[in-house]
């Protein structure tokens, strides 16, 4: 009797399901809906990158896992019958049912539902982003209640439940991310002193070469409320930086494995590093070393100046002018310092002449410096309130899945695929890559736990400059003076100070940051002199700077990572009709201040063309100088490899 219950309710899923699926987009495949319902919540949530890439990664796994028993031909499952490392998921004959269009829409809904009610359950963020997923569940006409794991009857729901708990218990039981604990990992000790921004200089700093957590909590109460910001955005500010998912070296890779694993010693400890970038450069080995170390992070001082609509500089942001970079990556200091301008800002690129959709060359498409930089700074930093850099290429994916141009063919090649087959590959694909480039981002930051540019520029211009012995606060490791850039504070300087107090102190031409901005809506900081001990990135003062390591930066790992995998799925380099594009409005965009100046509208026609202008938005932010950048883009190339070798394992292609 209990059997012939549980078949005719597997015969109800069936029948609501295929009303539900009436109800929802015809557009859209169960997967992508689930996709939408999950990117809208990481807006609302406020964790960070390395935590929502593994929950993209583990839901897109299960979704295209259960794709593959009801509809796949050659493809294997990623944890389905196999499981993650000593954690079994174990998969028993099933009695596969007649509908399995239905059956895989029920299974999804199920799967999906179950996972992200729990993941964002076990999140402060669950008042807010909860009812995403219940909403979601309920126009389905699904029964939520229903949470039988016995799918030996054939019912889809019991699969897609089963799935999600086997998921959820290795992500408790198995997975060292510390879920339960809020992510706490190893025990992270930090080198450094907290840094106090609103404080000038670097206060207690020990050590130049490692990561300076910020203490901004008073800055925020004493510059008081934004009304730009969201209302739970302040609270998620914490009274000092705690370095995020320390552990991530520990977590399960999607592709990464024991051949790309080497170990880093660092206070006698040795820590886990996947695709090792190698050291940066430090301040205490050599005065070679020391040069590149200065190198890097004056690029990031230099570059500041730009962020200003004041300036008129013209620059032709088209793939014409721009182009990507793709073959062109440095290596030695020498080739570093050809690569990077760093008095104009940009870098040696290959130009994009034709749109290989029109046959047409490019438009030349100029736009004020200031605020192209301004615009990109705050366009790719991702952070709170956003979908975070592996959110933002998941949904550039479902951009260019959506164009009128696009096929959904896998490689560019063969037949069309129906667009669920093409969402949970592609999914499976992009998300198994970023879930890797967070990983391997982390493992180096932890490894190396190098400083960030707010510590390194100020802590320099403490010493005083490097350039002249015989001038005023000469230090061999102090900055190098740069006419116009960067000068010593004389007297009669405005900066000088009543009392001549700050005569002899390093000066740079550089964004006036938070305090020359009073109403973000209505005031623009500008640039001016300052004195270099108060230098602030460009970014919202409530997060000057993201909580751990510079070295490698994220954004450059998942960013060039995604676009590497975009081009692979996709068969193609150029995004569909060969241009993308994305339109500022003028005076509404920016919330670290009023801009852009005028309309503006930045063109990519290559899936590297937009990585590349994510890596250079960190430098024209102030978050990583170039070292951090260009490791992180060729770990990001490393990473796509990898996962693609996997990927085509797991299709039989």
């Amino acid at each position: 009797m209990k059997q012939n219950k549980n078949c005719c309710f597997a015969l109800l899923i069936f029948l609501l399901s295929s009303i539900s699926v009436v109800a929802q987009d015809a557009e859209k495949s169960v997967a992508r809906i689930w996709i939408d319902a999950h990117l809208r919540a990481i807006q609302k949530d406020g964790l960070g990158p390395t935590i929502h890439s593994r929950n993209l990664y583990q839901l897109s796994a299960g979704m295209y896992d259960l794709w593959t028993v009801f509809k796949g031909d050659k493809e294997e499952t990623i944890f389905l019958g196999k499981g993650f490392g000593d954690f079994p998921c174990e998969f028993e004959e099933y009695p596969m049912p007649e509908n399995r269009d239905s059956a895989v829409n029920v299974a999804i809904n199920y799967y999906a539902f179950r996972l992200c009610t729990e993941r964002f359950g076990q999140y402060s963020s669950k008042g807010r982003t909860h009812d995403i997923f219940v909403f979601q569940f309920d126009s389905t006409g699904l029964d939520p209640n229903y949470r039988s794991v016995d799918y030996s009857n054939g019912s889809p729901a019991a699969l897609g439940n089963y799935l999600a708990e086997k998921m959820i218990e290795f992500a408790w039981e198995v997975d060292p991310a510390g879920e339960l604990e809020g992510y706490d990992g190893i025990e992270y000790e930090t080198a450094n002193p907290h840094i106090k921004p609103n404080v000038p200089g670097v206060q207690e700093l020990e050590d130049p070469d490692r990561w300076q957590p910020i203490s901004a909590r008073g800055y925020i109460a004493e510059k008081g409320w934004s009304e730009n910001l969201l209302d739970w955005y302040i609270l998620l500010a914490p009274t000092e930086d705690v370095f995020l998912t320390p552990h991530w070296s520990e977590i399960q890779p999607f592709a990464l494995n024991e051949k790309h694993e080497s170990w880093v010693e660092k206070d006698g400890q040795k820590f886990r590093i996947y695709l090792d970038p190698g050291a940066p450069p430090y301040t205490k080995n050599s005065a070679e070393e020391f040069d590149a170390y200065r190198w890097n992070f004056e690029v990031v001082g230099k570059w500041s100046q730009f962020n200003t609509p004041f300036d008129e500089t013209l620059i032709d942001i088209s793939p014409g002018a721009i182009g990507r970079t793709t073959g062109l990556l440095p290596n030695t200091f020498e080739e570093y310092q050809a690569f990077f301008d760093a008095e104009n800002g940009g870098t040696q690129s290959t130009p994009t002449r034709v749109n290989p959709a029109t046959k047409k060359k490019y438009k030349k498409h100029m736009v004020k410096r200031g605020d192209y930089t301004r615009c990109i700074a705050e366009y790719w930093v991702d952070g709170v309130g956003t979908y975070t850099p592996p959110g933002h290429w998941v949904s550039i994916l479902r951009e260019v899945s959506d164009h009128p141009d696009f096929e959904r063919k896998w490689c560019g090649k063969g037949k069309e695929l129906s667009q669920l087959e093409w969402d949970v590959k592609s999914y499976m694909a992009l998300t198994g890559a970023l879930h890797d480039a967070g990983i391997a981002a982390w493992s180096s930051k932890v490894a190396y736990d190098y400083v960030r540019p707010i510590t390194a520029i100020r802590w320099m211009a403490s010493l005083g400059q490097a350039s002249d012995s015989l001038a005023p606060r000469y230090h061999p490791k102090g900055l190098k003076l740069v006419p116009g850039v960067i000068e010593l504070v004389k007297e009669g300087d405005a900066l000088a100070g009543e009392n001549n107090e700050h005569v002899g102190k390093i000066k740079l031409f550089a964004w006036r940051g938070p305090d020359s901005v009073e109403n973000q809506r209505e005031d623009v900081g500008g640039v001016d002199w300052i004195l270099a001990e108060n230098w602030w990135p460009y970014q919202q003062y409530a997060f000057p700077t993201p909580p751990f390591a510079g070295y490698v930066s994220g954004h450059s790992t998942f960013s060039t990572a995604a676009s590497e995998i975009m081009t692979y799925i996709t068969g193609d380099p150029y995004f569909p009709g060969g241009l993308a594009t994305h339109t500022f409005e003028k005076d509404s965009f920016l919330k670290f201040e009023k801009g852009p100046s005028e309309e503006l509208t930045l063109q990519w026609a290559t899936y590297r063309e937009a990585s590349d202008e994510t890596c250079l938005s960190r430098i024209y932010g102030g978050i990583h100088p170039p070292i951090d950048d260009i490791r992180g883009r060729q770990m990001g190339v490393k990473v796509a490899g990898v996962a693609i070798e996997k990927v085509e394992s797991l299709l039989g292609n």
